[in-house]
């Protein structure tokens, strides 16, 4: 990566930091994965419980392996028996993981979801919610970061999945009301009312979709 690419990611991550500390979201930048990985673990308990809702880049940045391999109780939903089980976890977990279909410069967070426990566990229940979010997710603004999440990542997600919607085939957003859709429900995160609950990674590399 080049230095241009770098100071322009640092400022921009400032700028969104701002946005974040605005909406009582604590914000933080690494420039790449390694320190994303030591900067994420130092959040979260030792011994404490932690799951995630289907985060690629804390797989992508080793985050996962470590607490699968580390002092904490990581609830698998992927390798469980019992997956509804698994998914409720999250509701009384230390530490919840996730990511952003996008996040806008002032700070928002966008995301769409289809079975919809990651989008609710972001908005309750977990002491913590820990979001790894890559700089390709960056958008101007709300409606930037809202047209991310439809024409980038749902697409990717539905074909990653092998879901029989228009995107999947397209990939761009038909707004279908298939019975594969993954965009069932739309999550706009604004401001957090339980100080120090929500903590935003912001990644200097392309994480996720």
């Amino acid at each position: 990566m080049n230095d241009n690419i770098i100071k322009r990611n640092e400022k921009l991550a400032e700028k969104i930091i701002k946005g974040l500390e605005s909406r009582n979201i604590t914000g933080y930048y690494a420039p790449n994965g390694e320190q994303a990985k030591k900067l994420a673990l130092s959040l979260i308990p030792k011994g404490g419980t932690v799951t995630n809702g289907g985060v690629m880049s804390a797989h992508e940045i080793g985050l996962i392996k470590a607490l699968q391999d580390g002092d904490y109780n990581y609830v698998d939903r992927d390798t469980a028996d019992d997956k509804q089980a698994a998914a409720l976890a999250a509701y009384t977990a230390d530490a919840f993981l996730t990511s952003a279909n996008a996040i806008t410069e002032d700070g928002i967070i966008i995301n769409i979801d289809g079975n919809s426990n990651r989008i609710s566990a972001i908005a309750y229940g977990p002491k913590k919610v820990i979001f790894i979010v890559g700089m390709n997710k960056v958008a101007k603004d709300e409606e930037a970061a809202m047209s991310r999440a439809r024409n980038v990542a749902a697409p990717i997600n539905a074909q990653r999945f092998g879901l029989n919607t228009p995107c999947s085939k397209t990939g761009s957003c038909a707004d279908c009301l298939s019975p594969d859709t993954i965009c069932c429900n739309f999550m706009t995160t604004r401001y957090s009312r339980h100080e120090g609950r929500m903590h935003v990674i912001l990644v200097g590399e392309s994480l996720g979709f």
